[in-house]
C-alpha cells in the first residue's frame, strides 16, 4: 500500500492543486516501511490525480482541494483525507492508528462575509478551517469563485478554454490554488465582469529550471532509438516512479530529456469571466 501526503518543508501542504512536493510512503503491516519524496513535475491539478495512480497510490492526504480535484482522485480509485495540518510523518501515523480525522475535500463557505466564524470580509487567515490558507489581499480574497476562461500564448494559439468544456473552473480566490497572474486578476472582478490580462512568466508557471534537463544514453533507456525531437513521453524512476518529460535534443548515441512545465518561461494571456461568488 501506498499513501501520498502534499508535503513542504516536513509539513502537510494546505494546497493540493499548488503543491510542488508529495511524500510517498510505502506501508506494509500497517506500518511505515520507507518514505521518498518527489515533485510533481509541474503537473497542473487536474493531472495530479493520474500521476499519483501510476505511482500506485491508494490513499491521499492533504489540505484541501476543490470539487474538480475531489472528482478526479475519486475517479482515479484514490481514498482522500482532506484537512490534515502540521507533521507529514504524524498525519501518517495517525491515518495508520485510525485516527486521523477527514474534514471533506471541500470548501464549501458561501458567504464568508457573515459566518460568525471564518473569513471575515477577506481578512481571515483561512478559509473556514478546510485548510485554503488566503495568501493575498483583495475583495474576493478567501471566497469560492466560479470562473470562465480562454487562455492563449502571444501568437494567438489556445492553450486552454473552459468554454470548450462548457464547466466553470471553481476555485478558493486569493489562496494560492492558482497560478499568481490569474488569482490577482479574479481577486478585485465583480460578478459579471471580464477582464483581459497579460502575464509574464514570473505570474504564471514560472521560469524553466535547468536542472530539470537532462541527457542520458539511448541505449541505457529501452526504446528511447524509436523516439524523436518534440514528442512526450512518461519515463520511469528505479523504483518505478513516472516522470513525464518531452524530447529536446537527440543524436546517434544520447538524448536529451526536459522536465520543466510546459508553460515554463512563456508569456500567457487570459480572458477571464466572473461567473459567479459563491
Amino acid at each position: 500500500m501506498k499513501i501520498a501526503v502534499t508535503y513542504e518543508n516536513g509539513t502537510v501542504f494546505q494546497h493540493f492543486g499548488r503543491t510542488q512536493n508529495f511524500k510517498i510512503y510505502e506501508i506494509e503491516n500497517n506500518q511505515i516501511i520507507s518514505d521518498e519524496v518527489i515533485g510533481n513535475n509541474g503537473i497542473g491539478h487536474e493531472a495530479l490525480a493520474d500521476y499519483l495512480k501510476e505511482f500506485g497510490v491508494e490513499v491521499l492526504i492533504c489540505g484541501g482541494m476543490g470539487q474538480g480535484a475531489q472528482n478526479a482522485l475519486a475517479q482515479a480509485g484514490i481514498e482522500v483525507y482532506a484537512g490534515a495540518q502540521g507533521d507529514a510523518d504524524e498525519a501518517v501515523k495517525a491515518y495508520l492508528a485510525g485516527t486521523l480525522e477527514n474534514t471533506g475535500a471541500n470548501c464549501d463557505h458561501h458567504d464568508h462575509e457573515n459566518e460568525s466564524e471564518g473569513c471575515e470580509g477577506g481578512d481571515c487567515g483561512s478559509c473556514g478551517g478546510c485548510g485554503h490558507q488566503v495568501i493575498m489581499e483583495g475583495p474576493n480574497a478567501g471566497k469560492t469563485v466560479r470562473v470562465h476562461y480562454r487562455g492563449t500564448l502571444n501568437d494567438g494559439t489556445q492553450f486552454d478554454s473552459s468554454y470548450d468544456r462548457g464547466t466553470p473552473l471553481e476555485f478558493i480566490c486569493g489562496t494560492g490554488m492558482m497560478i499568481p497572474g490569474f488569482d490577482k486578476a479574479v481577486l478585485f472582478m465583480e460578478q459579471g465582469d471580464k477582464v483581459n490580462v497579460h502575464l509574464m512568466p514570473e505570474d504564471a508557471y514560472g521560469m524553466p529550471n535547468p536542472n530539470a534537463v537532462f541527457t542520458v544514453n539511448i541505449s541505457d533507456i529501452a526504446g528511447t532509438e524509436n523516439l524523436t525531437v518534440g514528442q512526450r513521453v512518461v519515463l520511469r524512476t528505479d523504483r518505478g516512479y513516472p516522470i513525464p518529460v518531452r524530447v529536446t535534443a537527440k543524436d546517434e548515441t544520447t538524448i536529451t530529456f526536459d522536465s520543466n512545465h510546459e508553460m515554463a518561461g512563456k508569456e500567457l494571456n487570459f480572458e477571464i469571466e466572473l461567473v459567479e461568488i459563491l
